[in-house]
């Protein structure tokens, strides 16, 4: 039983350097906007899609940073999905001092078998005529510089998908903790080096943040028309993108877009709730797995610390751990030491995605942007896309 422990102590350890060394090479290779020259500029058209529900705190200012973009050949289309704040007001205040730049659109009802922002911004999409397309979320800052130097990377590693990874805004050693643990997460979610790679159909990021493409690609692909009952929709347009056989592209670019996802450890486990099981396919089975891969792979090499026979494994799994933290931490500023609270972030992870789960299994379904979504429609979509 003791020599059954160690190796698989050992073959942990050797895992999490499997993946760990591949970032370490190619990582940093991945097209950042902080390289790329100052003065760069593209020829191309863009049409900024940013749909918003009961976003009144965050609207104004993400509507002004994108109206002053530095890039001419932009507009903005803005779209208030039924808010029953002051989002709509806001909205207008703001394309009224932009007239040029922004347009807003007011919906107040959502057609059956279509997820509120989904539809918002397909309904959007269905009037742009701009070499490209952004879409992005109504709780996101942009640098001046963002838009013009994104397009210019993208077009410059000739690509139809672009996607910027956020700047996180940080404002509780609670929210540190849990986006920090992320990092180690997203190694094994998926090799970012190999997201160009139109063979490496699984490796693919979505940023609701971020998500850049080509007019002719969105429509390649049919958009969001052809996904109307999605709740991961960032990932979905990715991971079409790539069964279509056209290429993505992930890029870094600290402070040119930030955004804080949510307030608190609370509130993260909130967003999380909402979005894990829709992450699982809907599927038990896979978050048993999820929770089980979590506990063995992030929270017993801790304490394997104390046990004599799995020391040594659980030391390099844990510089391992240290070695992802370095990694990324240029782009999220998330202290290295924050790795020693990896079990516990494990811990709340695994939380989140078993409330997730037994909240959907309890309501039969999940309720979105005020809108309430049967299970069964969701788990026969999901099958449909597998």
């Amino acid at each position: 039983m003791k020599v059954a422990v160690e190796i698989i102590a050992w073959l942990i350890a050797l895992s999490w350097w499997s993946r760990v060394l591949p970032a370490i090479l190619y990582t940093p290779r991945l097209p950042d906007l902080l390289k790329t020259p100052k003065e760069s500029h593209s020829a191309s058209s863009i049409t900024i899609i940013v749909p918003a529900r009961n976003e009144a705190a965050a609207i104004g200012q993400t509507l002004r940073s994108l109206a002053t973009q530095d890039h001419a050949l932009l507009r903005v289309i803005a779209i208030n999905d039924r808010s029953t704040d002051a989002t709509g007001s806001i909205m207008n205040q703001v394309a009224a001092e932009y007239p040029a730049v922004i347009q807003v659109l007011h919906l107040s009802e959502l057609p059956s078998q279509w997820t509120g922002k989904v539809h918002a911004m397909a309904l959007a999409a269905r009037s742009v005529e701009t070499d490209w397309m952004l879409f992005t979320d109504g709780d996101v800052n942009f640098a001046p510089s963002a838009i013009r130097l994104a397009l210019a990377t993208a077009e410059g590693e000739r690509v139809d998908h672009f996607v910027l990874l956020p700047t996180m805004e940080i404002h509780t050693r609670g929210e540190g903790i849990v986006l920090g643990f992320f990092q180690i997460v997203s190694i094994w979610a998926v090799r970012l080096w190999k997201v160009k790679d139109v063979h490496a159909k699984r490796d693919i990021v979505g940023v609701g943040a971020f998500n850049l493409i080509r007019r002719e690609a969105y429509e390649k692909i049919g958009g969001f028309d052809a996904m109307p009952m999605e709740i991961l929709e960032d990932m979905r347009l990715a991971s079409t993108v790539k069964r279509a056989g056209l290429r993505s592209q992930v890029g870094f670019g600290r402070d040119f877009i930030r955004i804080h996802w949510a307030e608190g450890m609370r509130g993260i486990v909130g967003v999380l709730t909402k979005n894990m099981f829709a992450g699982a396919l809907f599927r038990v089975e896979l978050v048993l797995a999820i929770c089980l891969w979590l506990t063995a792979f992030c929270v017993l090499p801790f304490f394997g610390l104390f046990v004599h026979a799995t020391r040594w494994q659980a030391v390099v799994t844990l510089l391992a751990m240290v070695a992802t933290y370095m990694l990324y931490a240029k782009q999220s500023r998330i202290p290295v030491w924050y790795v020693l609270a990896a079990p516990f972030a494990a811990v709340v992870m695994i939380y989140a995605v078993l409330r997730s789960m037994l909240f959907a299994l309890r309501q039969r379904g999940v309720t979105w942007r005020g809108t309430f979504y049967p299970l069964a429609d969701l788990r026969r979509r999901a099958r449909s896309i597998e």
